[in-house]
């Protein structure tokens, strides 16, 4: 059912100097910064010749990054996307299965303009994972 790796998330603290990072220090070509409001986030993408790194910085305390940054102050991985080919079918086969869809189970359009879902850390192992329509 799952595809490709689309990107790694990792939460920031500071969207700049992170970029800079993985720019200047690592070498990578960056994007520019993406604000996704209706994510509560800014994010930049760190091109990889196999997938892509997703930084993220808060856009102001109500942001679901920021509540993970109180835990974890220093940022760190936050979840990981794979992609799929129907987003809805892979959704209804994993509620069918137990799965918890987070929010209203409805995709929303997410930072590459394609529709997103995310699916409970508690039924993966630990991690939140983002599905991607392909």
């Amino acid at each position: 059912m799952i595809g490709r790796l689309n990107h790694v998330a990792i939460a920031v603290t500071d969207l700049a100097a992170s970029t800079a990072l993985y720019r200047d220090t690592l070498g990578a070509r960056v994007s520019q910064p993406l604000p996704q409001p209706e994510h509560g986030v800014t994010v930049v993408f760190v091109e990889l010749p196999n997938t892509k790194i997703e930084l993220l910085e808060p856009m102001g305390a109500e942001s679901p990054i920021a509540k993970f940054l109180e835990r974890n102050s220093d940022g760190g991985i936050h979840h990981i996307c794979y992609e799929v080919d129907d987003i809805l079918a892979a959704r209804d086969r994993l509620k069918a299965q137990g799965a918890r869809v987070l929010g209203s189970g409805e995709p929303r359009i997410g930072a590459h303009g394609k529709p997103v879902l995310f699916l409970h850390p508690k039924d993966f192992c630990g991690t939140l994972v983002e599905l991607e329509q392909a």
